[in-house]
């Protein structure tokens, strides 16, 4: 990737005053694709200005995407400039001082419940296939266990329990294999950078907020899709956290708490090291997607929420339309429709390492 300089206004990344920051998806370093004709970035960057004129605007990137970023004094301002370009919000510390942007995909829901069953899965997603045998009721479902999606397979609809974690970018893992052969180096250890690049362990990637990144665009296609069917899901409430104890979920869902579904996507037979005990393996994998938390997310988990599809249509529309149209749907589920629910007793210690069901 080109090298760039350090951008002196990455430093507004760190000013209190600027909290809200608003990235867009500009183009690509290598293939030259842009989003947008470039004359619009003056455009752009004058209405944020015109939204709040305290704001600030820097470059950042991705691997070989490029962005630009806007900070905002007023949320108001940012969600209105937000809606008006199509932005995505992103957290300040996401962003380094040389203006790479690092998206953390997996630290939101990663805790939910399915308590419906499998006639009412099919019947809610017109599911043909149903692999799942004797599906029975999951209190708790954990990163890296296996759960029911409903995917889009070459025979058709179909029911069946896949683990959950996407692949994380090869970026991720050249890093953290890097970081390894360091550390091997240091200690005056021979080191094979194929062979550890290889057997890089990837817990997997479980949710997916930057959905124009380049890693995620190759499994955009209706071959790709899927939903994830839920009951309730978890976020972490560090607000009600006991002095001393351990931080409490809150969890959300339908105030009957019946079935409603992720929009998801989900990999065939991808060869990766998910731990190190079990080795090289092969499996089908799948994540969801996330976005802005709606107004009965946001005083729990500001960051964050997953997204979730209102009904059958958008359950259809994710399942068979476009891109363009399905891509849409990412956005928060509307306030009305979602509630904050009783807590639950955790079946499993917070503590205990997932294992595969």
């Amino acid at each position: 990737m080109p090298s760039r300089r350090d951008n002196p206004l990455a430093r507004w990344r760190l000013n209190a005053e600027l909290p809200h920051h608003v990235i867009m998806w500009w183009g690509d370093y290598n293939s030259s694709q842009q989003d947008r004709d470039y004359r619009l970035r003056g455009e752009i960057i004058s209405s944020a200005l015109a939204y709040d004129h305290a704001s600030k605007s820097y470059s950042a990137s991705v691997e070989w995407d490029q962005y630009l970023v806007f900070c905002f004094v007023s949320r108001e301002a940012a969600e209105q400039f937000r809606k008006r370009w199509n932005g995505q919000f992103i957290e300040t510390d996401e962003v380094s001082r040389n203006g790479v942007w690092t998206p953390r995909e997996g630290d939101v829901c990663n805790l939910y419940q399915m308590m419906s069953n499998q006639e009412a899965i099919r019947a809610n997603t017109r599911a043909m296939i149903d692999s799942t045998g004797n599906m029975e009721p999951l209190q708790e479902i954990w990163p890296d266990r296996m759960a029911p999606i409903v995917r889009n397979t070459p025979a058709g609809r179909e029911l069946a329990h896949v683990r959950w974690g996407l692949p994380s970018s090869s970026k991720a893992l050249f890093d953290a294999a890097t970081k390894r052969a360091d550390g091997l180096r240091k200690k005056g250890k021979p080191v094979d950078f194929d062979e550890l690049l290889k057997m890089e362990p990837d817990g997997g990637t479980t949710n997916v907020r930057n959905v124009s990144s380049k890693h995620w665009k190759r499994w955009h296609g209706i071959e790709n899709r899927c939903v994830v069917p839920f009951t309730r899901f978890a976020e972490p409430d560090p607000a009600n956290k006991p002095d001393g104890g351990r931080t409490p979920n809150a969890w959300f869902g339908l105030p009957d708490e019946s079935l409603m579904f992720f929009a998801g996507l989900w990999v065939p037979q991808w060869t990766s090291v998910r731990k190190i005990k079990e080795g090289l393996i092969t499996a089908d994998l799948f994540g969801f997607l996330t976005t802005e938390p709606n107004a009965v997310v946001a005083p729990i988990h500001q960051k964050a929420m997953p997204v979730v599809l209102a009904n059958p249509e958008e359950v259809e529309t994710w399942l068979s339309a476009p891109w363009e149209e399905a891509s849409k749907l990412q956005r928060p589920l509307a306030d009305h429709m979602l509630a904050l629910l009783p807590p639950v007793q955790p079946l499993t210690p917070v503590d205990t390492q997932p294992i595969l069901i």
